[in-house]
């Protein structure tokens, strides 16, 4: 169940999506890094925390604003929720555009949850940096630039870094809301300080080096968008050529052809 990685410092994997909750207990209370896909997956972390300590939750940091990070907020309204101000905006300009993704993604058997999700964002947010005293732990969240969103906050306590999904583990790095042009800066920008143990968003924990080589492959990616963007490479062959699946490929051109202003 809960997986201790430095004294009071904790994740708790989920088999949907792989997903991964990080869990800091501090003299104060708790600090959760996310809150899982809806109310009543979040209503089931909050039984199991139980089991681990009687401290209320005080403080919730998101790691960016996509829906399976952020729809058990609601569930935790005595915790201050953290993140960048960019997650705060995503979530209370247009929430129709995360219940479409949610009702994509969840098993049909489940689609009910995400009709009953209320959509709390970040009350406390900041642009660079903040540090949390939760008694015992200090926590810091960072922001590095834009990557697998425009919202991507690194979490650090005790030598466990909790990266969301600016990385990922055992599949290729998710390019729908991306700024791959960029993503590779980002990363180079949160490696000091990393480690020894990296949570990811999903999947199995990380190392320092898992992270160095994502870093180069992301930034593989990047030159060959370039070269379709700017020099006149043919784009199916940067595909064909990319390191990643030709579908993310794919995603991360269109993206990155937005974000230029470059028409398809």
């Amino acid at each position: 169940m809960f997986e201790e990685l430095a004294e009071g410092v904790f994740r708790r994997p989920y088999p949907f999506l792989r997903i991964n909750i990080g869990v800091v207990i501090g003299e104060e209370g708790v600090l959760l890094v996310d809150t899982r896909e809806s109310e009543e997956a979040a209503r089931e972390l909050s039984r199991e925390l139980r089991t681990l300590t009687t401290k209320p939750v005080r403080w919730v940091v998101n790691t960016h604003w996509h829906w399976d990070h952020v729809f058990g907020n609601a569930l935790f309204p005595g915790a201050v929720i953290w993140g960048h101000r960019s997650c705060r905006r995503r979530l209370l300009v247009d929430p129709a555009p995360h219940f479409k993704d949610a009702r994509r993604w969840m098993p049909r058997d489940r689609r009910d949850e995400i009709e009953r999700v209320r959509v709390v964002p970040p009350k406390q947010t900041f642009e660079a940096l903040t540090s949390i005293d939760i008694g015992g732990n200090r926590v810091s969240a960072t922001y590095h630039g834009r990557g697998h969103t425009d919202a991507d906050v690194v979490v650090r306590c005790a030598g466990v870094t909790f990266m969301g999904d600016l990385v990922e583990q055992g599949k290729s790095p998710e390019m729908g809301d991306s700024y791959p042009l960029e993503w590779p800066a980002t990363l180079a920008a949160a490696r000091p300080g990393v480690g020894p143990t990296v949570v990811p968003g999903h999947g199995d924990l990380l190392s320092a080096t898992d992270i160095d080589h994502q870093a180069d492959r992301l930034e593989r990616v990047a030159a060959l968008l370039r070269q379709v963007l700017f020099e006149g490479r043919p784009a199916e062959e940067a595909v064909r050529r990319g390191p990643i699946p030709e579908l993310h490929m794919r995603k991360a051109l269109a993206r990155a052809r937005s974000e230029a202003g470059i028409p398809a």
